[in-house]
């Protein structure tokens, strides 16, 4: 979907195939969901080739999950866009990255790290025995770091306008969310709940935080235009080792 991807495993024993297992799954996912490629099953179902029958068990899947976060977002996420079209991308990521930490994890492998454009799987250290630590950037520069956060198996999902612009509807008004926060972080048991409630949240604009700190088990860090951060209560709990 044009994003890169970057794999670390850590363990004393790592052979070739596990990269290929996970790779492989990313380029399948990619075909298959991506709306940027013609011959994608969803853009097929886009262009009306194909009826809700003939929908493959993983596009099945995806619609089922979307439509539960929608309910459970009040409507804040939504994969419908305003022509019609489906466009499942802001779920399909951290779905594919958890399935590919379980593909890895079903190898055996107990430290990793993947990242597909900027949400990121961790698991156990990393190669210097250590817990994994993550960066969030500073959104008025991009070579700044402004928090390092340790999620210690946890998923970390970051929404925002600063790298790709307004990408991100309003699901209600089907136009670009308008809103005073540029950049939302957040920490979820993994990475297909935190980057499916980063999405919905940003949508929410000045009410994202308060969105985060109601979910049992999620943390959030926001930026909003003027450069001021605000977090959830137990957020700080992944700043420190």
């Amino acid at each position: 979907m044009g994003m890169p991807v970057a794999l670390e495993i850590t363990d004393a024993i790592v052979k070739q195939e596990y990269f290929d297992k996970v790779f492989d799954y990313f380029v399948h996912i990619d075909q298959k969901f991506s709306t940027y490629k013609n011959e994608s099953e969803i853009s097929r179902i886009n262009r009306g080739e194909l009826s809700p029958a003939e929908y493959s068990d993983e596009m099945k899947i995806v619609f089922d999950l979307s439509e539960e976060t929608k309910k459970m977002t009040g409507g804040y996420f939504d994969i419908r866009k305003a022509d019609g079209t489906y466009d499942p991308s802001g779920l399909v990521k951290g779905w594919a990255i958890n399935n590919g930490a379980l593909i890895l994890k079903n190898l055996g492998c107990k430290n990793f790290y993947v990242d597909i454009g900027g949400d990121i799987q961790v698991n156990g250290k990393n190669g210097q025995s250590e817990e994994w630590s993550i960066g969030i950037r500073n959104p008025f520069n991009r070579e700044e770091i402004i928090k390092v956060i340790y999620p210690r198996g946890q998923g970390v999902a970051t929404s925002g306008t600063y790298i790709r612009g307004d990408h991100i509807l309003d699901p209600f008004s089907k136009k670009a969310v308008e809103s005073d926060i540029i950049s939302l972080t957040v920490i979820g048991p993994n990475i297909y709940e935190a980057d499916r409630f980063a999405t919905a949240a940003f949508a929410m604009g000045s009410e994202a935080i308060q969105f985060i700190e109601n979910l049992e088990g999620f943390e959030g860090y926001a930026v909003n235009k003027n450069g001021i951060a605000t977090m959830t209560s137990g957020f700080e709990h992944y700043t420190k080792l």
